[in-house]
């Protein structure tokens, strides 16, 4: 498996002061997702839990959605040849696999829907999936419904706002390799209490929340109905749509949402909340998760 990060060479200039340090980077690497042996996906992201983004990518497309719909997950040999594939229990091993194609293998029985959320084949670092077609389509491959204003009885996920603007210092507390390196996204699940359930980093934001989503997929515990997914970028249509699909009630971004992200959440009932910076925060679809004051709702 690739390494997270890499050193590089840089001149570094500082009050007219120059001089020459090694510096620490992101790595980004392509990672193609076949499924059952059939090339589906590339994507640029940062190597390591390869396993957790191809299962939360196969959630995010509606192909899978409870762990014994996943039989295995293995590295295929790399460009180099000669490399031995792994199970899903490994991620890491001799030989010359370059480690950047893993195959999902399906159990049997598995019925695998058409695969056709807008999505091109090439998935850059920074964006995904967009267009009005995609928002019909989320809806009608999400398998869970996570609309809880139409008489539910089990009571909807609901924050103070002040526990809500806790949630960014608890993820960049949590930011092992941004540290390092001051080039990585990050997702994080809280519960609705503000307890930290997970956390991945990667260079693509929708990677992270992928490897998240993946991981949750593996351990069982899809839907995410109880939590609050929390990115450190912006909140893109793509986001909006993993959350659905994941089943996670509430979208939570330290910068802006697209407006098709704002849509998207209008329509399947998601929160969605914005600029979540300080004791400052928008809120854009789904405020009835928001513990608001009647007198913060006035003006």
């Amino acid at each position: 498996m690739g390494r997270v990060t890499e050193r590089r060479k840089v001149i570094r200039i500082r009050d007219g002061a120059v001089n020459t340090r090694p510096d620490t980077l992101v790595a980004e690497e392509p990672l193609e997702i076949r499924l059952n042996g059939k090339p589906l996906a590339i994507t640029m992201r940062t190597p390591g839990d390869d396993f957790a983004l191809a299962a939360g990518f196969l959630v995010s497309e509606g192909v899978l959605g409870e762990a014994d719909e996943l039989q295995n997950i293995v590295y295929c040999a790399g460009a180099t040849g000669g490399g031995t594939s792994r199970s899903s229990g490994a991620e890491s091993g001799g030989g010359s696999n370059t480690y950047n194609v893993v195959d999902v293998r399906t159990a049997p029985g598995v019925v695998i829907p058409d695969i056709t959320l807008e999505r091109n084949v090439y998935t850059s670092s920074s964006c995904g999936l967009c267009g009005k077609a995609s928002l019909d389509a989320v809806r009608t491959t999400a398998r869970w419904t996570i609309d809880d204003t139409a008489g539910d009885t089990t009571p909807p996920v609901r924050l103070e706002p002040e526990l809500l603007a806790s949630l960014p210092d608890r993820l960049r507390a949590a930011q092992r390799v941004f540290d390092r390196t001051g080039g990585l996204h990050a997702a994080a699940l809280f519960t609705e209490e503000g307890e930290l359930l997970d956390i991945r980093e990667d260079v693509g934001r929708h990677n992270a929340v992928d490897k998240l989503v993946g991981r949750a997929l593996q351990n069982g515990t899809l839907p995410l109905s109880r939590t609050v997914l929390l990115v450190s970028g912006r909140a893109s249509f793509e986001l909006a749509q993993k959350a659905v699909m994941a089943g996670i009630p509430m979208l939570a971004a330290v910068s802006a949402p697209s407006s098709l992200a704002v849509d998207l959440a209008a329509e399947t009932g998601l929160t969605l909340v914005g600029f979540l910076r300080g004791a400052s925060m928008n809120v854009y679809a789904g405020e009835h998760r928001i513990a608001l004051r009647a007198a913060a709702t006035q003006g």
